[in-house]
């Protein structure tokens, strides 16, 4: 049986009360009988046979469905008419009665006691005031009249009604606030996101309104049979299993469930649904189900899912899901002896197609380089993207011929021609391949090591060229330790402060008077001592700490240079040559870092000199071009370091803003004994000439070296003839020398 709804809870009070006020009817017409048979006259004792006929009407009325009339609209009015009707054939019955005074007031009690539960306050008001007015004439028109009783009894009519106003009253507020709370109740499941059911005796007992919305089921007519239909196969025994172990665990169990279930247009739906067990619960005798579409959340997840393990250019795994491959495999191996390898690949100068074509060309052509790389490989193997132009192959037990034909075919699709617009890109790349053995423990760090090792090995195919394959090597990780240590060596230098400037004076050729100084950094290490250049330049351009680096050498000159300038008399003039790299230079806040060095230190700008190698003014010749002329006006001046080795033209030299040449010490060993060194330096001086530039030759040994230069007309020189690199304080006393009163 379902739970009774508002609107049924009405018509079941109306019905229980109509046939409760039929016994109220009946008893009035009994205790008529028993007053005609006993007090009324022989003459009227005919008055029993309609009682007796009103009687049985009375009580055979209760076989009427009256849950179906007290339906019909007409029905309150019929039982309000019937309680009026009542009370006038009361009143009539009492007037030939002997004691009307006593009989009238029991029976007006009963029914306006029966009006005022059954319909309401007001018509328990309307019949009472009705008994009261009747109630007079029908005492005063008797031969005797008793005063003080017929007031009290009068009295007592009266307060009997006003007790059932109220007590009406009071249930009516009741009934009204019970009724709100339904209706707040129902308004709140129906706009809710859950269809609430109660499941008991294999029957649905109650269904809230939402479940029309949400499982486009009629609530009203939902069934025990409808719900196992909903249900989808694959998981009915699962969800019936589930509803038992609720039963059987008793009173207040709960649990959830996600199952799939048909919506009435046909589709599946994912819902959750949580149960409750009140069986043993008098009041509600049902489990209790809130079942929620959880459709979209789910949709959601899977998306979530997907995003997470999915690249979303290729649509190829990405790095998270190749790892959680890898380290799975390893486990397996790990157990059988088998061996797990991994091509990592990078697509040589993708940066290019990006930069030139847009970044949609760039996804066109890694989906069409992605589309073709998955046609090589086996259908057991993993093709993963791990992000910009980077793609591994994750493959299982293949031996090193095999990993190497495979990379090799993955090449050749690479460089097949990829049709983007109008034109064809051929792209190239870099593999590196690297096997793990199944002797190596399986764990996580195993599977870093190997996608280490993997990139170690790009990398070294890069390095040799690109467009090529290389295969780890233990060497490779040798070096790449050594090179993080030297970077965090270096680190540690810098933030330590133990990089030092040296000065190499520069003279001038002809009087060998010194005119500058070139500074050279030192790392004054705390193990190693001073270490030259060459053992930690390099490296601080491959990590970037060039910048910084360079950054530190141009304020240390700056500040020291400055200094010889105020304090030595007649040093005025003596300028410094700061070396600036192809790191530096890719800096966009370079202008801002030498306009810095030279505002804070107070140096002239016109003797502070830039030095660029020839390489670097060829790297991208647009912007180099405009770099050396916010430098230049800074003030500064800009020198070629080691002119000669490079491959810059004469067409090209003449866009650069250039002041000073600096003659290589390759051409200046060999200058006194081979001629084409010396056509070369002659060549060099000439070319300064032509375009008013002024020459610097390097690394000047000998005498004769530097008579030769000063006869081609070499403006400047420096080496280890006039003097080798020192400390600031060394130099400083040179320049005090060369400067000082006694200097010829």
């Amino acid at each position: 049986m379902r739970w009774a709804d508002a609107e049924t809870g009405r018509v079941s009070h109306l019905s229980r009360q109509i046939r409760l006020n039929l016994w109220v009817y009946a008893a009035l017409t009994v205790m008529g009988l028993i007053r005609v048979h006993f007090a009324w006259p022989q003459g009227r004792q005919w008055a029993m046979i309609p009682l007796g006929l009103a009687l049985l009407i009375l009580v055979g009325s209760h076989l009427l469905n009256w849950e179906e009339l007290t339906r019909r609209s007409w029905m309150r009015t019929a039982v309000v008419a019937s309680y009026w009707a009542a009370m006038l054939a009361h009143l009539l019955f009492c007037l030939p009665d002997p004691d009307p005074e006593l009989m009238f007031p029991v029976g007006a009690v009963m029914i306006t006691v029966a009006a005022a539960t059954t319909i309401g306050s007001r018509l328990g008001i309307s019949l009472g005031v009705g008994a009261l007015v009747a109630y007079v004439p029908l005492v005063l028109v008797q031969p005797e009249l008793d005063l003080p009783l017929s007031t009290s009894i009068a009295a007592v009519i009266g307060g009997v009604a006003g007790l059932c106003v109220l007590t009406a009253n009071n249930r009516r507020h009741h009934l009204n606030q019970r009724r709100a709370a339904e209706r707040r109740t129902v308004a709140l499941m129906e706009n809710g996101s859950d269809a609430v059911l109660a499941i008991g005796d294999h029957q649905v007992r109650y269904a809230s309104t939402s479940t029309g919305r949400i499982l486009g089921r009629d609530a009203a007519t939902l069934s025990v049979e409808d719900l196992a239909d909903m249900t989808h196969p694959d998981e009915a025994e699962r969800v019936s299993e589930w509803l038992e172990g609720l039963r059987t665990k008793g009173q207040g169990a709960t649990g959830v469930l996600e199952s799939r279930t048909r919506h009435k247009d046909g589709t599946w739906m994912d819902v959750e649904v949580t149960a409750t067990n009140h069986l043993d619960d008098p009041d509600i005798q049902a489990i209790i189900l809130s079942v929620r579409d959880v459709s979209t959340q789910k949709a959601l997840r899977a998306e979530l899912t997907r995003q997470a393990f999915e690249d979303a250019v290729t649509g190829l795994p990405n790095r998270v899901l190749l790892i959680d491959r890898i380290i799975t495999a390893v486990r397996r191996h790990a157990r059988t002896s088998g061996r797990v390898s991994l091509l990592l690949i990078d697509l040589d100068d993708f940066k290019k197609i990006n930069d030139t074509r847009g970044h949609m060309a760039g996804d066109d052509f890694l989906r069409t380089v992605a589309q073709r790389m998955a046609k090589v490989v086996r259908p057991s193997d993993t093709l993963a993207r791990l992000g910009g132009d980077e793609f591994a192959v994750f493959v299982e037990e293949l031996d090193d011929i095999g990993l190497h034909t495979l990379a090799e075919r993955l090449l050749a699709e690479i460089k097949t021609p990829v049709r983007l617009g109008t034109s064809d890109l051929i792209g190239t790349a870099s593999i590196g391949i690297a096997t793990l053995k199944s002797t190596q423990d399986a764990d996580l760090d195993a599977a870093h090591e190997l996608m280490r090792d993997a990139d170690l090995a790009m990398y070294a195919a890069k390095a040799g060229g690109r467009d090529r394959i290389a295969v780890f090597d233990p060497s490779m990780y040798t070096a790449a330790v050594q090179e993080a240590e030297g970077r965090t060596d270096l680190e540690r230098g810098l933030a330590a402060n133990e990089f030092v400037v040296n000065y190499q004076p520069i003279v001038d050729l002809p009087s060998g008077k010194l005119v500058g100084v070139e500074a050279l950094a030192r790392w004054q290490h705390p193990e190693r001592g001073l270490v030259a250049p060459d053992a930690f330049i390099a490296q601080a351009e491959r990590t970037g700490l060039i910048v910084a680096l360079g950054a530190h050498i141009l304020r240390v000159a700056c500040f020291e240079v400055a200094r010889w300038q105020r304090d030595i008399p007649g040093a005025e003039n003596v300028r410094v040559s700061i070396n600036l790299s192809a790191r530096q230079f890719q800096e966009k806040d370079l202008v801002d870092t030498v306009r810095s060095a030279l505002t804070d230190s107070g140096i002239n700008p016109g003797l502070v000199v830039l030095e660029i190698t020839e390489s670097l003014l060829m790297q991208d010749v647009d912007a180099t071009v405009v770099t050396l002329h916010e430098l230049r006006d800074l003030g500064v001046r800009i020198a070629i370091d080691d002119f000669g080795t490079g491959y810059s033209s004469l067409s090209y030299l003449r866009r650069f803003p250039i002041d000073i040449l600096k003659i290589d010490k390759a051409f200046i060993d060999g200058i006194t004994i081979d001629s084409d060194d010396a056509t070369l330096a002659e060549a060099v001086v000439g070319l300064g000439k032509a375009l008013r530039l002024s020459t610097v030759a390097e690394g000047i040994e000998h005498i004769d070296q530097q008579s030769m230069l000063s006869d081609l007309g070499v403006t400047y020189g420096q080496g280890y003839l006039f003097a080798k690199p020192g400390t600031a304080d060394e130099i400083a006393e040179m320049v005090r020398e060369h400067y000082g009163p006694d200097y010829d």
